[in-house]
């Protein structure tokens, strides 16, 4: 008992000082926003002071380290001999130091993972390896940089997750390991995204995959063969993600950054954009100016008044050209979901749009780039980047459980900045978008049952919708080409009084009794990232 003692107060002593390091550099960077942070624990908004706490906490230059000491465990290590064998195949042209190698290969044996030296006299190119081992007893194969290391236990961890036969690709999180062993920088991965996959490689240097022995053989040029190894082993099978920091790399890959423009679909069928209003004729105005500078071939325009009482308002609306825009009436308490339903029924197009009547249209492309996304087989709702209208990021793809209900992702940074990984700026699959401008099949949107009127009037409506669609197997998707800008709630205002409180908290209950919302892990975020914080943030 007393020697578990000395080792543990030691570790107690070093959590305790790296979690008043964390804090008092949030302190002193944003005090503002700490104390704030502060009064509202104190006040018991609980989870309002989390999401600001996390987002300071986890600029702390210490922050990972202080979560990295709470999760070391004993690991269990493999024995040189354990099945199914691993073996590394370690590319050694990225001309670390002799010394970073030897550590390298260190870690490797300490796990029992035999390594192969590609590059080497024995083992010149990728393919020669192919014959350094015995195929028949189902190797799998760990392609690693020189200079990278496994943590300790990872092979144990591996095999455990190789018991699905069905399995082809295993991929664990990583961190950034520099020159004096400090590690930094981690990447909580997304499960697997085949969307984000397209632009960013998070797989090579952290995984293990299963292949042919004719898909080595294959690999007779040093030309990225780490990445079409591994690309060829996506398409065997979905990869499985072992939510576990099995990697510490000295390099690794960068997303494609900048973007290509989206190549769109040659024949766009019509769509049918539905804009709900309530009064404020500038917003609209502006609106329905973006939409007509729109490059569409085909758009049908529903403006939907709830009770406007404006007469500049009414007078717009009179005077729109019925040519060109249909105004329905739908009189009555604002719900959302019923005014976009109402619509629906009666839109003409292959393709709905919906949009609220305070985004602003900034590039002629949106909905064409949008509409091409919608038209896929496997998607099902289509949202864009939304940014404020100071330029910072407002809406980046939703993920579910943040504040236990939903959130936007990436709020508040900036475009150009590299965020978490350049995640807002790369298009990839989501577990929902924002109704504020989303494109949708209307055939899917229909057999997904269309909004929720009785349970989801206001808030979470789209979350619920998309979370359908993805039930389907018409997943969401989010596309940051597609970029506009949102004046948000500015029309309809927020609900600050008790009768806008109380529905907010009944739709916020239904949306945890239905999907889970306060229990769930979103698929395309991670358990080791904060609930409380839209920007990715390590749990600490």
């Amino acid at each position: 008992m007393r020697s578990n003692a000395k080792t543990r107060y030691p570790r107690v002593i070093a959590q305790a000082w790296l979690r008043a390091s964390v804090h008092v550099h949030a302190l002193r960077t944003n005090p503002k926003a700490y104390l704030t942070a502060a009064k509202w624990w104190v006040l018991r908004k609980r989870v309002r002071a989390r999401g600001q706490l996390a987002s300071l906490l986890c600029e702390a230059p210490r922050a990972y380290e202080f979560w990295a000491l709470q999760q070391d465990r004993e690991a269990v290590h493999s024995a040189p001999d354990a099945q199914p064998p691993i073996i590394a195949l370690v590319d050694t042209r990225s001309g670390v130091a002799a010394g970073d190698l030897a550590q390298t290969l260190d870690s490797l044996s300490s796990e029992g993972i035999r390594a192969l030296l590609i590059g080497s006299a024995d083992t010149p190119t990728p393919a020669a390896a192919a014959a350094a081992f015995d195929w028949n007893t189902s190797p799998w194969l760990m392609p690693v940089c020189a200079g990278d290391r496994v943590a300790a236990g990872a092979a144990s961890a591996y095999r455990l997750a190789m018991r699905d036969p069905a399995t082809s690709v295993i991929f664990a999180d990583d961190d950034h390991i520099t020159d004096y062993g400090l590690r930094n920088a981690p990447h909580f991965k997304p499960d697997w995204n085949s969307e984000l996959f397209r632009h960013f490689d998070y797989l090579t240097g952290a995984c293990v995959v299963r292949v042919d022995q004719a898909d080595l053989v294959d690999l007779d040029t040093f030309e990225d063969w780490p990445q079409r190894l591994v690309a060829r082993a996506t398409v065997q099978g979905t990869p499985f993600h072992l939510r576990q920091m099995l990697h510490h790399r000295r390099m690794r890959a960068q997303p494609r950054l900048p973007l290509l423009p989206l190549e769109i679909a040659h024949e766009l069928p019509p769509l049918s954009v539905i804009v709900p209003t309530r009064n404020r004729v500038d917003l609209l105005r502006t609106c329905l100016a973006g939409i007509a500078a729109t490059d569409y071939p085909d758009i049908e325009v529903i403006v939907v008044d709830n009770d406007s009482d404006d007469p500049a308002t009414i007078a717009f609306l009179a005077a729109l050209d019925p040519e060109r825009y249909r105004v329905l009436r739908h009189p009555g308490p604002f719900n959302y979901s019923a005014i976009n339903n109402r619509a629906v029924a009666q839109a003409r197009g292959t393709l709905l749009c919906l949009l609220n009547n305070d985004i602003e249209v900034t590039e002629p492309r949106w909905l064409a780039t949008m509409a091409t996304q919608a038209l896929r087989s496997d998607v099902g709702a289509v949202g864009a980047q939304l940014l404020y209208p100071d330029g910072r990021i407002q809406h980046a793809g939703v993920v579910v459980g943040v504040g236990n209900a939903a959130g936007h992702a990436h709020r508040f940074i900036r475009p150009d900045q590299a965020g978490y990984f350049h995640r807002h700026a790369l298009p990839q699959f989501t577990s929902a978008v924002t109704g504020a401008c989303l494109v949708v099949a209307k055939d899917r949107f229909l057999a997904a049952g269309g909004l929720d009127e009785a349970n989801f009037a206001v808030a979470f409506n789209d979350v619920d919708l998309c979370l359908r669609l993805n039930r389907h197997g018409w997943q969401s998707l989010y596309e940051p080409r597609a970029r506009l800008v949102h004046h948000e709630s500015v029309s309809r205002g927020f609900d600050q009084d008790p009768v806008g409180a109380a529905r907010f908290a009944g739709e916020l209950a239904m949306l945890k009794r239905l999907w889970k919302t306060d229990e769930i892990v979103d698929p395309y975020h991670h358990p080791q990232l904060s609930r409380a914080s839209e920007r990715f943030a390590v749990a600490i």
